[in-house]
């Protein structure tokens, strides 16, 4: 049976591996985002921001997934009070006001499941991550209040990734030193690809994870817990 998600934050290097699993299993697949579409959904809508002007959807929604965030690394005495905003704004703001603006399409479906996306920084003390940790620990705290809030109907999960290969970490990884530094940094000695990230999200959204709500799910290499 076909469901329908919808992808906010949609041209994100793992949001576009995201939606490929998606249809790749018969699914219906909505992208948002504040950038031009990308070819890969079967509808799509830009808009101006994460914080409103969001577009009606006129059907059920089986999953959402929110994955604006920022890479704003700097020290803690260096961060501006309209940085931290910022960063609160895009990373857990919007996920709480796109959720609200879609919650009655995401109560009229069966199986339904939100997934946020977090950051290894909210376990691991790392420099420079003062602000990101902040706003990202607060999707944490939606997650498991949401969680509370609408079970038994909709599911709420999160992932928690550590450093991955995207364009929005560019600047992590791009040279063969700094790539080696950050596989060396890694228990797994890797650093995450999109469909690492994918992958659980998928598995998040679909029915195979039916009794699973209220996580935080790392999908670091290990790099939260351990240390080698």
């Amino acid at each position: 049976m076909s469901n329908t998600y919808l992808i906010i934050g949609a041209n994100s290097a793992i949001a576009k591996e995201t939606a490929h699993q998606l249809k790749q299993n018969g699914n219906y697949v909505i992208g948002i985002s504040t950038k031009t579409e990308s070819g890969t959904y079967d509808e799509f809508y830009t808009i101006e921001n994460y914080l409103g002007g969001f577009p009606k959807i006129e059907k059920p929604i089986n999953g959402l997934v929110y994955f604006p965030g920022t890479i704003n690394l700097k020290p803690f005495n260096r961060i501006t009070s309209k940085e931290f905003v910022s960063d609160f704004e895009i990373n857990a703001l919007g996920a709480a006001l796109s959720t609200q603006f879609y919650l009655s399409n995401l109560k009229q479906a069966q199986l339904t499941s939100i997934v946020f996306v977090s950051s290894v920084a909210t376990e691991q003390g790392l420099p420079f991550h003062a602000s990101i940790a902040m706003a990202k620990s607060a999707l944490e705290g939606l997650t498991i209040s949401l969680a509370a809030e609408l079970a038994p109907n909709i599911r709420v999960n999160c992932v928690a990734p550590s450093l991955t290969n995207t364009p929005l970490a560019n600047k992590l990884l791009n040279t063969p030193e700094k790539v080696e530094a950050s596989e060396k940094r890694n228990p797994l000695k890797k650093v995450g690809e999109p469909v690492d990230i994918a992958n659980a999200i998928s598995f998040l959204l679909e029915e195979k994870s039916k009794w699973v709500t209220g996580q935080v799910i790392s999908v670091d290499g290990g790099m939260g817990k351990i240390k080698i």
